[in-house]
């Protein structure tokens, strides 16, 4: 049995598979247009993405557009196949980053990290970007249907549920992580139900892609069996060659075990998942004092009582830096054991897909 396309609207991918949005600078051109070659759907995180430029700190605004229309036009140079953006709604620049991206006629929108009630406002006429909220419960499912509905006459063309495996800013209060009632299962069986009534209508289906904690061809086909289109995956593709994270990030997760990933309070307020390192550490323990934030990039962060700076801090990680910085990762980072390429790991999943019962 082989894996089956991802139908959203008229984009049909070749595989059911999402590259996650990951930032700061883990998913850029390259891990992107290495995912669409293979059939897949690569994404490129919007968050900072300017934060290698030269004036980021004199003129954010200005260095993030022109660095998410590069890594988009880059990626363009390197695939023909489906290239998508994540942007959170809590960016302080959510704005310029649709706008840029809608510039260069990206494929798809992720929007997470709040609920994208405007999103559809800014199509204009002769733009085909399909637009994808990323969502943890049935109920803003259904929220944004209504609001989207009533508003612009637009359904979202497809919904991922994010459950609270995932890796990262995490939707949910730290002690709903464990419990049952939030299992990506249960989530998105609630996601597929909150949006049954708007299909009924005679109005096109809304796929439902399955995000979080999702690891091997085995975890696909149970998702695909329980009613999903697809399924969207971060980590995996941290630990290829192409991911465009320095290889001491990548390191991280082949050094983690189990009881190193772990459940931070993040500057922006939220619960995040990461690998515990000394960095963490010392935050923890209150050896690191805040510090003045040059960028303000999250309406949520507390800048003023947080002891470091998460872009900063990220960016750092990103580039190998990890005495100043920590790497985000999913609850499942521990299994993974080896660097790989993005055509390897494709094949993998592949092999795993087919192998699995059912």
């Amino acid at each position: 049995m082989e894996l089956p396309t991802l139908k959203i609207g008229d984009l049909v991918s070749k595989l059911p598979v999402v590259q996650g949005g990951m930032g700061v600078g883990i998913s850029l051109s390259r891990l992107a247009s290495a995912v669409a070659n293979e059939g897949g759907i690569g994404v490129i995180a919007a968050a900072m993405a300017g934060i290698g430029e030269p004036d980021i700190s004199q003129n954010s605004t200005e260095a993030n557009i022109r660095a998410i229309k590069r890594e988009i036009q880059k990626a363009r140079e390197w695939t023909k196949g489906i290239l998508g953006v994540n942007i959170m709604v809590a960016l302080t620049n959510f704005s310029d980053m649709v706008k840029a991206s809608l510039e260069e006629r990206i494929d798809v929108i992720f929007s997470g990290a709040g609920l994208p009630l405007n999103l559809p406002g800014y199509l204009k006429e002769g733009l085909h970007t399909k637009l994808v909220p990323i969502v943890s419960s049935g109920r803003a499912a259904k929220i944004i249907c209504q609001k989207w509905l009533s508003r612009f006459d637009y359904l979202p063309d497809a919904f991922v549920v994010e459950g609270p495996m995932a890796g990262g800013h995490l939707g949910f209060k730290t002690n709903q992580l464990d419990d049952p009632k939030f299992s990506l299962e249960k989530l998105v069986t609630d996601v597929m139900e909150a949006v049954k009534p708007f299909t009924k209508a005679g109005l096109p289906s809304i796929p439902v892609i399955a995000a979080g904690g999702v690891f091997t061809g085995s975890d696909i086909k149970k998702y695909l069996k329980l009613g999903a289109s697809g399924v969207q995956m971060g980590t995996r593709f941290v630990a290829t060659h192409e991911c465009d994270a320095d290889d001491a990030f990548k390191q991280t997760y082949i050094n983690a075990e189990e009881e190193d990933i772990v459940v931070i309070k993040s500057p922006l307020g939220l619960p995040g998942r990461a690998v515990k390192n000394q960095f963490l550490t010392d935050v923890e323990s209150g050896e690191r004092k805040p510090v003045r934030c040059p960028f303000h990039c999250i309406r949520t962060c507390e800048m003023q009582k947080s002891p470091y700076c998460i872009a900063m801090a990220l960016d750092c990680a990103r580039k190998g830096k990890l005495k100043n910085g920590f790497a985000f990762a999913g609850k499942n980072a521990y299994r993974v054991k080896n660097i790989i390429s993005v055509k390897e790991l494709i094949n993998t999943l592949k092999q795993e897909f087919s192998l699995a019962p059912g």
